[in-house]
């Protein structure tokens, strides 16, 4: 029943795209309305077999673009860092100069917090179309009686 209401909402409406895939459903906002950090909320729908319900699991997150080129940075900068200390060793123990080496370590330290900082920032730029997809989310269960817990 769930399922089919969430099916029934993609075309009953257009201010969010709403797609199903056997017993999720991924609610996300239009291509036109959203920007780098614009979230999606995927829903897996279980139906209880010994009872009448259904158990509703939600998540919010990014969207998998943005998040598998985040992913991808993160593990260049864990990489640069150490290949670069390695390097910074072998040249110290042979007792050569290591300095551009230790500068560069460091400086993938340096670029991983930005990385960090930029996605509590992205985070943050998205937390109200997350409140928009659990409204949206909340309002359609309500539609038909149901009252989400919050």
């Amino acid at each position: 029943m769930l399922l089919k209401l969430f099916e029934d909402k993609k075309t009953t409406q257009s201010d969010y795209i709403v797609s199903r895939i056997d017993d999720h459903v991924f609610i996300r906002i239009p291509k036109d309305k959203q920007h780098f950090w614009s979230p999606q909320l995927h829903l897996e729908i279980n139906k209880e077999f010994d009872k009448e319900g259904s158990v509703i699991y939600g998540l919010f997150g990014p969207n998998p673009t943005v998040w598998t080129m985040f992913m991808f940075f993160h593990f260049l900068v864990a990489g640069l860092f150490i290949a670069f200390g390695i390097w910074a060793y072998v040249n110290w123990s042979l007792g050569d100069s290591y300095t551009f080496q230790l500068f560069f370590t460091l400086f993938a330290v340096v670029i991983w917090f930005a990385l960090y900082f930029g996605g509590r920032l992205g985070k943050k730029a998205g937390m109200a179309e997350m409140h928009e997809l659990h409204h949206f989310m909340r309002d359609t269960l309500r539609s038909v009686g149901i009252h989400a817990e919050d």
